[in-house]
C-alpha cells in the first residue's frame, strides 16, 4: 500500500494514524517532493490534487476529507482497532 500525501495535510495525518492503529504497513510518498507522484494523484483524481490518495493492489482512491468509515470499507478492516 502507498499513501500519497503532503507533510501539512491533516487528513493525511489522520489516515496514517488509522493505518498505524491497525498495524497496516504502508509506504508514504510526498507529492510536494515527487513530481511523478503528484502527476499520478492528479490523473487518479480527475485533475484534482487530493491527498491522501491511497494505492492498494493497483486500485486508487482518495480519502479526503478523512472518513474512517470509508477507509475501513475500502481496506476491508474493522472500523475500531
Amino acid at each position: 500500500m502507498t499513501v500519497y500525501s503532503t507533510p501539512w495535510c491533516g487528513d493525511c495525518r489522520r489516515t496514517k494514524q488509522f493505518l498505524r492503529e491497525r498495524s497496516i504497513q504502508f509506504r508514504e510518498v510526498y507529492i510536494d517532493q515527487d513530481a511523478e507522484a503528484e502527476e499520478l494523484v492528479l490523473r487518479m483524481n480527475d485533475g484534482r490534487r487530493k491527498v491522501p490518495t491511497l494505492e492498494v493492489d493497483g486500485r486508487y482512491f482518495a480519502c479526503s476529507p478523512f472518513d474512517p468509515h470509508q477507509l475501513a470499507e475500502e481496506l476491508k478492516v474493522p472500523l475500531n482497532p
